[in-house]
């Protein structure tokens, strides 16, 4: 079956390829599916005993990443936040230690710096900005079931519940079980994106269309340098509270709240219905937090109204960077 793809996937890249010196290789050939492929890599990470984030997303955590850079890997930032230690193993099966460069809230990109040399080629990043609808490409997790062409089927807003917004992303179809951090690849060789989550309703809301979404690699092209430079994307973090909302019914209820979060200090309970900030009506994820940002940096106080129980309670809650509400590996 991989090897049916690597050559379908290959004739596509030489198909779109052929015309465009730029993807060359220095003897003048197009850029091969092997090629592309050994960008792919797979990654282990050991959680912190005490790490926050055990109890959501478990203490050992494994999925894909990819070569963006000689020494470094970007994969999806949930599998790396909070780690003891992080193994990457190359395409061809060596594996070497790594350590967390960088996590970037505002996109949800982790970055890894190796720490020994790792066999393959980094892949070039892409325009997803340019992704077209029904467009072909390939989900390309490690292993030897990771390879999956797929279709772009919508490009949209996604909202999560984790105090998380994007404009725009890429969302393809059919589903692939392997989604977290594989990179999705044109049919030019290039990084479309990292693989989040696995979706009800891949070709918009309300359809019957299991697929999955990825964040857009364009995030990642804006402030990759300044990750490796700096260890965090410039200006100022956003505020954070600690809060888990699902939007129903045109209302907005809160399923979780961190523990000894900035939301769980003020009073936030499962349960509650999040009616607005300050005097703002809030309906939407989206709508909540733009009003929310919109407040200024991490640290700034967020007036919400809530409703808990039959009262309606005004609640103001102490914002933080959620990098900081995360456990740091000890260094000795």
């Amino acid at each position: 079956m991989i090897a049916r793809l690597l050559v379908f996937f290959a004739a596509l890249l030489a198909f779109s390829g052929a015309a465009r010196p730029q993807d060359k290789g220095k003897s003048g050939d197009v850029v091969s599916a092997e090629e592309t492929l050994s960008a792919v890599v797979r990654v282990r990470t050991k959680i912190l005993p005490n790490a926050r984030s055990i109890a959501t997303l478990g203490p050992q955590r494994e999925g894909s990443g990819v070569l963006v850079r000689d020494g470094y890997v970007a994969t999806i930032g949930y599998l790396v936040i909070e780690s003891e230690s992080i193994e990457v193993t190359g395409a061809d099966g060596r594996s070497v230690p790594a350590s967390l460069a960088a996590y970037d809230h505002g996109s949800g990109f982790g970055l890894l710096k190796l720490l020994a040399p790792l066999a393959g080629k980094p892949l070039p990043i892409g325009d997803s900005n340019a992704t077209a609808e029904r467009e072909p490409a390939l989900v390309a997790a490690f292993g030897p079931d990771g390879v999956n062409v797929v279709h772009v089927v919508s490009r949209r807003p996604f909202s999560g519940s984790w105090e998380y917004l994007l404009d725009t992303a890429i969302f393809t179809y059919p589903a692939v079980m392997n989604w977290s951090g594989a990179p999705l690849i044109s049919t030019r060789g290039e990084l479309l994106g990292l693989g989040s989550l696995i979706v009800a309703d891949s070709a918009g809301t309300g359809t019957q269309s299991p697929g999955n979404m990825f964040v857009p690699a364009e995030l990642l092209k804006s402030i990759l340098e300044e990750l490796i430079a700096r260890g965090k994307a410039a200006g100022p973090a956003r505020p954070w509270m600690g809060v888990n909302t699902e939007e129903m019914r045109g209302r907005l209820f809160v399923t979780r709240v961190s523990p000894e979060g900035p939301a769980d200090k003020a009073g936030l309970k499962s349960g509650d219905i999040l009616i607005g900030v300050g005097s703002d009506e809030v309906t939407s994820l989206a709508e909540f937090y733009r009003k929310v940002w919109a407040l200024g940096a991490a640290g700034v106080d967020v007036p919400l109204r809530v409703l808990q129980g039959v009262q309606v309670k005004e609640v103001t809650v102490r914002s933080i960077d959620r990098v900081d509400y995360f456990r740091a590996r000890p260094s000795y």
